[in-house]
């Protein structure tokens, strides 16, 4: 089943929404790393709820629990299991979707695939199934951080039409988190606050787009063909949850230009093969060309919200449903850690493939 991710660096997610907690098992880690919970926990508090006024108030502490893989404060080489408790789930608050289909979730289509569902809080297609990838992420930026340089980081880019104005080459990870909405440029995250305030009280929700960034990558990572760097990334964003477009680079805007406008023209520097522009995003061929990677990600806004809308039951009757349970007007700020750890999974399994590979 497709519950795994990664060829080298392999990861499972595993858990419910409301079961008895959710975690990972992780493959393929390295052995000697130093490792411990506070290397983990930090992501998972800026990926837990009930962080802000402007997420879900369900209230969780998403402690985590190393059970395997580590010895003595390293890394065996062994798989590591990481475990996280399920303190807060009210499942009463969905007796009502256990026999409707809530809009745009994935009710309906589970049910026709599987024949049963768990319909409390959507059990595995709720978002806290991403609390595996968040943890999982931490140690692969750990890995690329001090193994190989590299820097991941994420941010929020727009709120519905409110853009921020962020230079991917010099934001700053302290920048991202000044404030509750992740969005570096101070002037846009007040308005995005605002709209997603005005969007809580008025029981709805709104979308936008997050940046991922990842600085230091050196030329050479990626797999020609089918396993193209970009095409990893784009895999990887588009199996989060809400997520509904990825580009990279230029992306779409570089239809606009002629070929000879997005060239990104070659030049020597410090010795190096270096590139004038980044149009490209970094990579090249599917291959990274030791510029910085930039991307985009879309997140729809989320489907729960506070009105009575038209539906279908279970024995396939037209009927309505109004929103229930405690959800964010916007997954966006709790989705930036996500998208840092999705990126680090990318790189750090083809770092590893390239090494294997390559000899480096």
């Amino acid at each position: 089943m497709a519950n795994s991710f990664g060829q080298l660096f392999r990861i499972t997610t595993w858990g419910e929404s409301h079961g008895g907690g959710v975690g990972v098992v992780v493959d393929g880690c390295p052995p000697k790393l130093r490792l411990s919970e506070a290397d983990i926990q930090p992501d998972l508090d800026r990926r837990r709820p009930g962080q802000s006024s402007i997420v879900s108030p369900r209230k969780e502490s998403d402690t985590v629990q190393i059970l395997s893989g580590t010895f003595e404060g390293k890394t065996l080489g062994t798989p590591i299991s990481l475990w996280v408790k399920n303190e807060d789930a009210r499942p009463e608050a969905y007796s009502e979707m256990a026999e409707k289909f809530r809009p745009s979730h994935a009710d309906f289509t589970y049910l026709a695939k599987f024949g049963i569902r768990n319909w409390q809080g959507g059990g595995r297609t709720s978002a806290r199934e991403t609390i595996g990838r968040v943890a999982a992420g931490a140690i692969a930026k750990k890995i690329l951080r001090e193994a190989f340089g590299v820097e991941v980081l994420a941010y929020v880019q727009q709120v519905q039409a409110i853009a921020a104005t962020v230079d991917p080459e010099k934001v700053k990870a302290r920048e991202v988190e000044s404030n509750i909405v992740r969005c570096p440029d101070l002037s846009a995250a007040e308005k995005m606050i605002r709209l997603i305030e005005k969007m809580r009280r008025a029981g709805d929700s709104v979308g936008g787009i997050i940046e991922g960034v990842a600085r230091g990558v050196p030329p050479g990572w990626g797999e020609p063909v089918f396993d193209r760097l970009e095409a990893d990334l784009a895999k990887a964003m588009l199996s989060l949850p809400a997520s509904k477009g990825f580009d990279i680079g230029s992306g779409f805007g570089g239809i606009l230009m002629t070929g000879r406008q997005h060239n990104d023209v070659f030049r020597m520097k410090g010795g190096k093969v270096r590139t004038l522009t980044n149009r490209s995003g970094g990579i090249q061929g599917g291959i990274s060309n030791g510029e910085t990677i930039y991307f985009r990600v879309a997140f729809k806004p989320v489907a729960t919200v506070m009105h009575e809308q038209e539906t279908v039951d279970t024995k396939f009757r037209n009927t309505t449903l109004k929103g229930r349970g405690r959800h964010d007007p916007c997954v966006l700020p709790r989705a930036v850690p996500m998208v840092e750890a999705m990126t680090a999974l990318v790189l750090v399994d083809h770092a590893l493939r390239q090494r294997a590979q390559c000899g480096k």
